[in-house]
């Protein structure tokens, strides 16, 4: 039988034509296959989008100015809230503190009930960035930003579990491990429930992707990464493990499909490589459409997933090695919490510890038994397509909005 129609307003913070999967993916045509009419509304494209995928999509007009484009963004918030009667079901905000204050004051007055998502811990990363700014500040100006950006930080995170997730219908977290999270700065006081990163195996799979390779690497051995390329991520330890993987696979080579946040991000993995001695065996492609990176990582030996370990990233879903499980590609990861659960569940990769010898080891040990390495990563895509693809992610999701509507129906009636 098929169920009713949802109708949600949902506000994301980065443009409407986003990459995050977990809504252009989720929103878009999954949900919408189970009833769920998404209007998104987020800030100014930043190219053309294709916005048949949601049922409604809203953003300010743009403008050059940051600080007037938030302020817009903050009056269409507004509008959209007052014409909200009749209009929805369900309010749902995602990893925005203020504007999740001024959704659930509107959810109240509209006896309409309110989701917050949760995909990363954004108080305590302002928090930790404005302490780091703070401290390599040399100007008053530099210091006085920081400081600013500090008490924003520290506000935000207290009305998030002090005052707004103990209020909302429901939160959703991207990891179990931020659910604990959660818990713990709640004293367990918050309904939650996990959606961590997915894929839409309609698109990605092994039969769906021909693999490619670099024409000047056609011969060599070739480990793999797609994602970003923040310094964050700890491309040095990756580059580390290179050099050691490279004392028993000479000639060994890394290729890197995607990009920084900035220009400089690229710059300083190479700069790393070159001091390393290994910059002829490093690749970084730039941002390549779907189409043309799918294949090139299908085509690598090994891929490879190093996400840092921190209090802060450990609630992180990373999205890397579902990608490479559905294309049952041999892959190693380090033991970030939804990583280690994730290739200890399917079995389909290695997982080692978070240090440059734990990943070279398990790069070499992969490669000294490839035929075994593949047959382990061919149950890569039937766990991927019976845990992590989006149609599983967005009936769990469906379910949980119809437990908040009916224990909001029934605290009215």
């Amino acid at each position: 039988m098929q169920q009713p129609a949802v109708r949600i307003l949902y506000f994301i913070p980065e443009p409407v034509d986003t990459f995050r999967v977990d809504v252009s993916t989720l929103f878009g045509p999954r949900l919408a296959e189970l009833g769920v009419q998404t209007h998104v509304v987020g800030m100014p494209p930043g190219a053309p989008m294709d916005a048949s995928r949601y049922a409604a999509v809203s953003y300010p007009q743009d403008s050059g100015s940051r600080l007037v484009r938030e302020l817009r963004y903050v009056a269409l918030v507004l509008a959209l809230l007052a014409r909200s009667r009749g209009r929805y079901d369900l309010i749902q905000v995602r990893d925005m503190v203020p504007t999740g204050v001024l959704a659930f004051v509107f959810s109240v007055l509209l006896r309409l009930p309110f989701v917050y998502w949760m995909s990363y811990l954004m108080s305590e990363g302002r928090i930790a960035q404005a302490r780091k700014d703070g401290a390599a500040a040399k100007t008053l100006r530099a210091r006085l930003r920081a400081k600013a950006v500090l008490t924003k930080g520290v506000v935000e995170r207290r009305l998030l579990y002090g005052w707004l997730l103990p209020r909302a219908r429901h939160v959703f977290v991207q990891s179990e491990a931020m659910g604990r999270w959660v818990d713990d700065q709640t004293n367990g006081g918050v309904s939650h429930s996990a959606v961590p990163m997915g894929v839409d195996t309609t698109v990605l799979n092994p039969q769906a992707v021909v693999p490619r390779r670099l024409d000047e690497w056609r011969q060599d051995f070739v480990i793999g990464y797609l994602g970003t390329l923040s310094l964050v991520r700890g491309f040095d330890q990756l580059i580390d493990a290179l050099v050691l993987v490279q004392l028993s696979i000479p000639g060994a080579r890394l290729l890197l499909i995607g990009d920084g946040p900035s220009p400089r991000d690229a710059q300083e993995i190479l700069s790393y490589a070159a001091r390393r001695g290994v910059a002829d065996s490093v690749r970084i492609t730039g941002w390549l459409a779907r189409e043309e990176a799918m294949p090139l990582l299908a085509g690598v030996n090994i891929a490879v997933s190093n996400f840092p370990r921190s209090e802060l990233l450990d609630t992180c879903s990373p999205t890397k090695v579902v990608e490479y499980l559905a294309l049952a590609i041999p892959c190693v990861g380090n033991d970030n919490p939804d990583q280690a659960a994730l290739l200890r569940s399917s079995g389909a990769g290695r997982l080692c510890e978070s240090t440059a010898q734990a990943l070279a080891a398990g790069i070499v040990d992969l490669a000294s038994d490839l035929h075994g390495a593949w047959v382990a990563a061919a149950r890569g895509p039937g766990f991927v397509r019976a845990h992590r693809d989006y149609r599983v992610l967005a009936a769990q999701v469906r379910a949980r909005y119809a437990q908040a509507m009916q224990s909001q129906s029934g605290e009215h009636a």
